[in-house]
Order: structure tokens, then C-alpha cells, then sequence
């Protein structure tokens, strides 16, 4: 590659500082040679290169543009130029450049997983894999390929697949903690938690500096009821994310951790490593501070959930309701584009609904900016298929965090949080970067057509007692924590005859559960494990429940209102975060505050109580019934017009060149 100049002997003397990451006298020594020759190709090619090493891949990009301009032929300058795009996430000109790169030089092996790395970035999953199979082909032992492919399969939700990918990279090369970081989560997803707990303990054990995957292994933990030194493990994460460690993501975190400041601290991390802050992109002139309004306030839904998903089941009257008189409404959809009646009924509800699942963040954010949308609702927040990239270009003037994920985004991008003063006190306002706009009943939107099966099984279909006392808790299984669990084993010791039915869909954890009841002096069969079915039968079997128990330090959220919905009494615990908060708000909402605990203690209390006074539960039960219908809680209608007021607050502030604030929407 080294051309036959005056300068090669420099250009030799600093690759080799480079090399030896001298990186300050390799790069005096392109510099020199620039002065000398400021169109040097090859010196600016390495320059690039070293300038994406350090850190500085803006200057990277330019020095490297350069290069290619004056030497278009060299695959390698295309190629390098793609990587370091690729570490400032401009997947779309990563894509380009090393698109080029094969052109001149189709057996490029590495140049093939650069384009796998681009076209994940680009969601474009079996692009990718193709991607990942070319370069295997090319080079068959080639382990970053590997590790591509089960990415990639990984995404494209082909588990088994991922595991044999992972497998082979780790059988490859045993110390490669990625290949055993992908295998882990690969076991996760086919559910074989234990296995992907060793994995996982396995990788810490060879890098023991490297904890970014002490989350991981925590959520692998809890999904699977794989509780040893739990205590222990949450405080050390805690910790380590305070002190500026990135080990754990917040979705995960928020199943076990009851510190705001700790849940605060991650979201911040979270965004840094993966969606850092962009460059907000330009608005058209109507979107400027202290213009008239538009007829309507264009507002833009975006998730990944526009199918049978919790979020849909929430949200789609709402869609259906908005006043089209006074808004305009989008939704933007980059999840599974199913065929049923909920994502016909949601597509119908939006004046405009696309689908972006293969659009670039930029490319998304783009769109909306084009559109001229006012605000932006962000429906997925850090949950699965997440998207957060994209409202870091701040694609309206007005971005919310809303109902997907129960937390803040720790991000400037977001001006503002939806809750209420149950989830979201004001008093709490310091462990949020955005704006908390309280609405006045609870932040949950419900949709009042959710189907109940008229059917009820029979206990013995169910797979229950023909008779005791039933508690219940249908929440995931991650959100279980040792020490709720040893208060429902308590209640089942002091109400005899008595169950726990809870929600498990593997023998894996079903076993694991039963171990730790019998550990507690419980019967392993009086867990009563109910598996996963429709929504309208699964509202029908709480018919046969008793008391819902909650969990903490994170709440039922749509399985709470699912249970109200269904007509079962719901027992929680105030928390210390929105995640612990939501089954609060939602029981303050319906009317039944005397359902809500201050302590553990308390929560047992009253449980043990519940369980002992038939009389006193069934008084609570008949009390639920008779508001259902009435409370605010399933007052869809009302809840559309007071967020239909939030929203409009927010505009007019922005319009009148006022920064976010607080918002009580009375």
C-alpha cells in the first residue's frame, strides 16, 4: 500500500507509533507530511484512521473523505472511512462507503462484515446476515463475522440459530468474552436460563475488569427465579453505575433496583454509549418560536408495539379518540407488521401511519421534520426494539416520554415525562432530566373494548384446587424478587389451603420457583403455574383469583389494569420510583386507595387479612364493579381530552419561545 515517495520513511516511523500507541508522535509525523504534501492520500488515510482510534472521528471522517477523493481506487481508505462512521452511528454513509469499497474489491472479507455492522445499524437484519454469510464464506473461521451473524440472527428472533452461531465462536475462541456475552443471551432468549448464567459467570471470570455484562446476568437471573446472593449483586450494580460504570441497561434495572438516582444514572449512561447527542436538525420556518398555530397540531406516535403488545392494548382508543378537529395524528411504526384486527383497527385510528422499520434514525427524524409534526411521543423509551437515536435530532419541537417505559430517558433530546402525582410527585422532579407534566387521574390511558371471554374455566381446566384461596400475580417473572416472594410464602403458610397462581410459560423456572417455595418450608404444588393464551381468555381466568398480589421494587403496570379491568382486586406497595408507583396511581384512579400499602409489612398485613375476612374482600370486590365503569381510570374519553390539553400546553410554551416547565393539567 505504501507508495514509493519521499515521505515513505516517515509514514513507515509513524505507522509504527501508532502501532505501538504512541499515538501523539504518529500523528506529529502525518502531520508533517501534510505540510509537506497536504494531498498526500495515504498520509490522510492513516491520519483518519489514527484520529478514530483516539477518539476524534468527526476529524476522522474528514481526513479519510479526503483520502478517497484524491485516491478513489483504494478499497482500504473506503473501507476505514465506513468504520469510522460507523463509531459516530451515520450507518446510512457507513453503508455508502463500504458499499464502494466491495465494489473495487469484492472479496474483501472484513469490508463484508463492515456492511453486516452497517445494515443491523439500518435494521435491515437479513441484509445483514447475508452480509455475515458472504464473509464466512469468503474467510470461514473469520470471528468477527461470527459474532455478526449471531447478531444478526439474534435480531431476527432465530434463537436456536444465534446459539449455534455463538457456539461455534466460542468453541473457536474460548476466551472471546463477546462470543460468550452473545451465547448467554442467545440461551436467554430459547428461555435455558442457568446455562446462560454460567455463560455469562464464565465471561466475568476471564475479564474480570470487564463488567458490562454483570446486567445481563442479572436479568438472566431474575427471568429465571435464579436468586443466589441477590442482595449482594443489586448493591455492587447499583454502585458501580453511580461511580460512572456502564453495567446494566434500564429496562433490566428496573426490575430490582428501588433507587431513582441509580435508574437516573443508567438512562444517562444508557444514551451515552448507545445514542449519543446529535446535531439537531434544521426546521422549516413555521416551526419557529412566536408563529400562529396551524389548524391542527400535528402529533407523532412512534413504537415498535403496533401489534399484540401491552402498549397496544392500552393505547388504541386513544388513537381512535383525538379530537381531529384540533389534531392531525401519525403513527410511525418500526416493530412487527402483523395481520390482525388490533393493527388493522390501529392503522385505521391515525390520520397517517407508516411503517419506518428499515428507515435510518436520521431518516426517521428526517421525516417528521419534513412533515412539519409539532410533537413527537417516544411509546418504547428503552424497552425492547427501542429507538431512542432517533429523537436525539430532535425531529419536532416538542419531545415526550410516554407509557413504554416507566422512567426517565436521562436524555436533553426529551423535554418532557407523562405521569401524575402518583408516579411522578413533584418532589420527585430531581431524578428526571425531562419536564414531569402531571395528568390528573393516573398517566395510564386504557382502552374500554378490551374483550372478556364470557367463559370462565373451570379451576380444575385452570389447573387450581377445587377449593382455597387464590392469590395471584400474573406479572413477568422478573419482576419477582426474593423478598416478595418470601412474603407471599408467609401468606401461604398462614391461610391454609391457599395458592399462588402465577404467570410462567418454562419448565425451567417453574422448577426453580418450587425449589425456593420448599426452601421456605411451602409445598412445591401449591405454585400454580398458568401458561400464556389470548387476552379476552386470559381477562376471563381472573374470574377464578381472589386477591392480585403486586410486586416491588416494579409494579403490575397493564397486567394491574388488566386484573381491575377483569374485576380482581389488586394488593400493592408504594415504591420509590414510576416503576413502583404504577399500580398506585392506577388503584387511586379506579377508587380503591385502601388497597395501597406504605411498607412490606403493611402489604402482608393486609393480605393476611384479606385472605382471613371473606366478607371485608368480597365488599372490596363489589365496590371495584360498581366503579369500574364510572371511575376515571377506564374514562377514556376524559383521559384523551386532558392529554389533548397537556399536549396543547406544551405547544403553546414552545410557540411563545418558552422553555419546558412543569405541567399540572388540572
Amino acid at each position: 500500500m505504501l507508495t514509493a515517495d519521499t515521505h515513505l520513511p516517515l509514514l513507515r516511523q509513524a505507522l509504527e507509533h501508532q502501532r505501538a500507541s504512541r499515538m501523539d508522535q504518529a500523528e506529529a509525523l502525518y502531520q508533517q507530511v501534510l505540510r509537506a504534501a497536504p494531498e498526500h492520500a495515504l498520509a490522510l488515510h492513516l491520519l483518519g484512521v489514527l484520529l478514530g482510534q483516539t477518539g476524534r472521528q468527526q476529524e476522522g471522517v474528514t481526513a479519510l473523505q479526503r483520502s478517497v477523493a484524491l485516491n478513489p481506487r483504494d478499497p482500504l481508505a473506503h473501507h476505514n472511512l465506513a468504520v469510522v462512521q460507523l463509531e459516530l452511528q451515520d450507518v446510512e454513509a457507513a453503508a455508502r462507503a463500504v458499499r464502494v469499497a466491495l465494489a473495487l474489491h469484492p472479496a474483501y472479507g472484513v469490508a463484508h462484515c463492515t456492511l453486516g455492522r452497517a445494515l443491523l445499524g439500518l435494521r435491515q437484519c437479513d441484509a445483514a446476515l447475508g452480509a455475515f454469510d458472504e464473509a464466512l464464506r469468503l474467510e470461514p473461521q473469520r470471528q468477527d463475522a461470527l459474532l455478526g451473524r449471531t447478531r444478526a440472527l439474534l435480531a431476527l428472533e432465530r434463537p436456536a440459530e444465534a446459539c449455534a452461531s455463538a457456539h461455534q465462536a466460542a468453541a473457536q475462541q474460548p476466551s472471546d468474552v463477546a462470543a460468550l456475552g452473545l451465547l448467554g443471551a442467545a440461551l436467554k432468549e430459547m428461555k435455558q436460563y442457568q446455562a446462560a448464567a454460567e455463560v455469562l459467570e464464565r465471561a466475568l471470570q476471564l475479564r474480570p475488569q470487564e463488567l458490562s455484562g454483570l446486567g445481563a446476568l442479572m436479568g438472566i437471573r431474575m427471568a429465571g427465579g435464579l436468586w443466589q446472593d441477590h442482595g449482594e449483586r443489586v448493591a455492587r450494580i447499583e454502585q458501580l453505575l453511580l461511580d460512572g460504570a456502564w453495567v446494566a441497561q434500564p429496562f433490566i434495572l428496573m426490575g430490582f433496583s428501588d433507587r431513582p438516582e441509580v435508574q437516573l444514572q443508567c438512562a444517562r449512561l444508557q444514551m451515552q454509549h448507545v445514542s449519543p447527542a446529535r446535531a439537531p436538525l434544521p426546521r422549516a420556518a413555521q416551526h419557529a418560536p412566536h408563529v400562529l398555530p396551524a389548524a391542527r397540531v400535528k402529533v407523532a406516535y412512534l413504537s415498535a408495539d403496533f401489534h399484540a403488545h401491552a402498549t397496544a392494548y392500552l393505547m388504541a382508543e386513544l388513537f381512535e379518540l383525538h379530537d381531529r378537529s384540533r389534531f392531525e395524528t401519525w403513527g410511525l411504526s418500526f416493530g412487527p407488521g402483523e395481520d390482525s384486527a388490533l393493527r388493522r383497527r390501529i392503522e385505521a385510528a391515525f390520520d397517517h401511519f407508516h411503517d419506518v422499520t428499515e428507515l435510518s434514525d436520521e431518516a426517521v427524524a428526517r421525516m417528521l421534520v419534513d412533515q412539519g409534526v409539532d410533537i413527537v411521543v417516544d411509546l418504547k423509551g428503552f424497552t425492547k426494539d427501542a429507538r431512542p437515536g432517533i429523537f436525539q435530532f430532535r425531529p419536532a419541537p416538542v419531545v415526550v416520554n410516554y407509557l413504554g417505559y416507566p422512567g426517565t430517558m436521562g436524555a436533553a433530546c426529551y423535554d418532557y415525562i407523562l405521569g401524575d402525582p402518583v408516579v411522578t410527585p413533584l418532589a420527585h422532579a430531581a431524578f428526571y432530566s425531562e419536564k414531569i407534566v402531571q395528568l390528573p387521574h393516573s398517566y395510564q390511558v386504557n382502552d374500554r373494548q378490551r374483550a372478556i371471554a364470557p367463559q370462565t374455566p373451570t379451576r380444575l381446566e385452570a389447573g387450581l384446587p377445587s377449593a382455597g384461596f387464590v392469590f395471584a400475580c400474573f406479572n413477568n417473572n422478573y419482576k419477582i424478587t426474593p423478598m416478595v416472594f418470601g412474603v407471599w410464602m408467609r401468606l401461604l403458610a398462614q391461610v391454609p389451603g391457599s395458592v399462588l397462581w402465577l404467570l410462567v410459560d418454562n419448565a425451567e423456572t417453574v422448577a426453580n420457583l418450587r425449589r425456593e417455595a420448599e426452601a421456605r418450608g411451602i409445598a412445591g404444588d401449591r405454585l400454580v403455574f398458568a401458561g400464556r393464551m389470548p387476552l379476552p381468555e386470559h381477562l376471563a381466568r381472573h374470574r377464578l383469583a381472589d386477591l392480585f398480589l403486586d410486586t416491588l421494587p416494579c409494579n403490575a403496570h397493564t397486567t394491574a389494569s388488566d386484573a381491575l379491568w377483569a374485576g380482581l382486586p389488586v394488593l400493592t406497595c408504594l415504591g420509590t420510583t414510576f416503576a413502583g408507583r404504577v399500580a398506585a396511581s392506577l388503584l387511586t384512579a379506579i377508587g380503591l386507595p385502601e388497597l395501597i400499602t406504605s411498607s412490606l409489612d403493611a402489604y402482608e398485613a393486609l393480605a393476611l387479612q384479606l385472605a382471613s375476612e371473606p366478607a371485608r374482600l368480597q365488599a372490596i370486590r363489589q365496590k371495584l364493579q360498581a366503579q369500574r365503569d364510572s371511575a376515571p381510570l377506564f374514562d377514556t374519553p376524559q383521559f384523551t381530552a386532558h392529554l389533548e390539553k397537556a399536549y396543547l400546553q406544551m405547544v403553546e410554551r414552545y410557540r411563545q419561545g418558552l422553555a419546558p416547565q412543569a405541567l399540572v393539567i388540572n
